[in-house]
């Protein structure tokens, strides 16, 4: 008997993968027939992977109209976001995450062709479209935070002159693992490891009221500032040599997430296309 298996061609999905994810694909509407969801699911990877622009995805995948309006569709319904989430809550359902969070932010370039989108379009969050202005040109920043074996849990956008320390709040309350069965999702990590960008008065007030131990080196000009002040000035913040060690995890998801030729050089007009590359890369880490 033959075998009726498909080829998995490079950058596609494997069986398994392909198994995980199809019961989150919405269900075909009324019409005339679509285009193969797997197909169309391995185009949208091929491309991000590559960086290609959408015209020039091969036609093995279908159109590229099509392609291109199904990325649309399921960046804007949420369809890859409940993808990341599912698979998360997999992992913690076997015990599998690490719950020492690292949070850290890397710059991306913008390609001319990110340029030009009308202003508010459908982000709302982010009338810029998470696009700054700075030395190198047109710049994205992502802000990530990720579990201590480096895989990511949660991520926002910003424009590239954007501090880090702005957008801490805004990442952790993105994390968000739902559990298999019943309960409340995790949204809280045991420990937070991050470098001295984040070493302010109001991120170590933040985490104390919602119970998160850190390990946030201090900054240089905070310790003179304390020592001025005497014994008015408190106690140093503790800080746990060995475990700041652990913090380049963050680094090596960083890494990994750029392999995405398509997500280290940023192609995408709109924040909402954007985030959906990078979530699309966020999902097959964890895969």
């Amino acid at each position: 008997m033959g075998d009726h298996r498909e080829v998995i061609r490079r950058h596609e999905l494997s069986d398994e993968e392909w198994e995980r994810l199809r019961p989150f694909l919405p269900a075909a509407r009324l019409g005339r027939p679509r285009e193969d969801d797997r197909r169309v699911l391995n185009g949208i990877v091929w491309k991000i992977r590559t960086g290609v622009a959408w015209r020039d995805v091969p036609p093995r995948y279908g159109s590229w109209q099509s392609l291109y309006t199904r990325f649309r569709r399921w960046a804007l319904d949420g369809t890859f976001t409940a993808m990341l989430q599912a698979v998360q809550a997999q992992a913690d359902a076997r015990g599998d995450i690490d719950w020492l969070v690292a949070v850290d932010s890397t710059i991306v370039r913008a390609h001319q062709h990110a340029a030009g989108a009308r202003k508010g379009g459908t982000t709302g969050a982010e009338p810029d479209h998470a696009l700054g202005r700075s030395r190198g040109g047109l710049t994205s920043k992502i802000h990530l935070a990720c579990d201590g074996a480096g895989r990511p849990l949660a991520f926002c956008l910003s424009g590239g002159n954007v501090n880090d320390c702005t957008r801490l709040e805004q990442v952790l309350a993105a994390i968000r693992v739902p559990r298999v069965g019943v309960g409340r999702p995790r949204v809280r990590p045991d420990h937070l490891v991050a470098d001295k960008g984040y070493s302010t008065g109001k991120i170590r007030a933040y985490l104390r009221r919602r119970g998160i131990a850190c390990t946030i080196p201090e900054r240089s000009d905070l310790i003179a500032a304390r020592k001025r002040r005497g014994s008015r000035g408190g106690r140093p913040p503790r800080f746990d040599r060995t475990l700041y060690k652990r913090r380049n995890v963050v680094e090596r998801c960083f890494n990994r997430l750029k392999q995405f030729r398509g997500l280290a050089t940023r192609y995408d007009k709109t924040a909402s296309s954007y985030t959906a590359v990078v979530t699309i890369a966020c999902i097959l880490q964890w895969l």
